[in-house]
C-alpha cells in the first residue's frame, strides 16, 4: 500500500470520527494514528532486535 492510499484511509477514518464522535473523537483518532505511525516506522527501521541489543549492552 503506497502513501496516497494510506493518506486516503487516514482521512476517511478522521472524517468518520469527526462526523459521528465530534471534535474529541477526531483528536483521539488523529493522535492514536500518529502514535501507531511512529511505532510502525520504528519497527520497520530498527525493530525489536535493537531493544535487545540495548539490554545486552547494559548487562555487560
Amino acid at each position: 500500500m503506497n502513501g496516497r492510499s494510506m493518506g486516503l484511509l487516514a482521512g476517511i477514518a478522521l472524517g468518520f470520527a469527526a462526523y459521528f464522535g465530534g471534535f474529541t473523537a477526531f483528536l483521539l483518532v488523529g493522535s492514536l494514528g500518529a502514535v501507531g505511525w511512529g511505532v510502525g516506522a520504528w519497527l520497520e527501521r530498527e525493530g525489536p532486535a535493537h531493544v535487545r541489543d540495548l539490554f545486552d549492552r547494559e548487562r555487560r
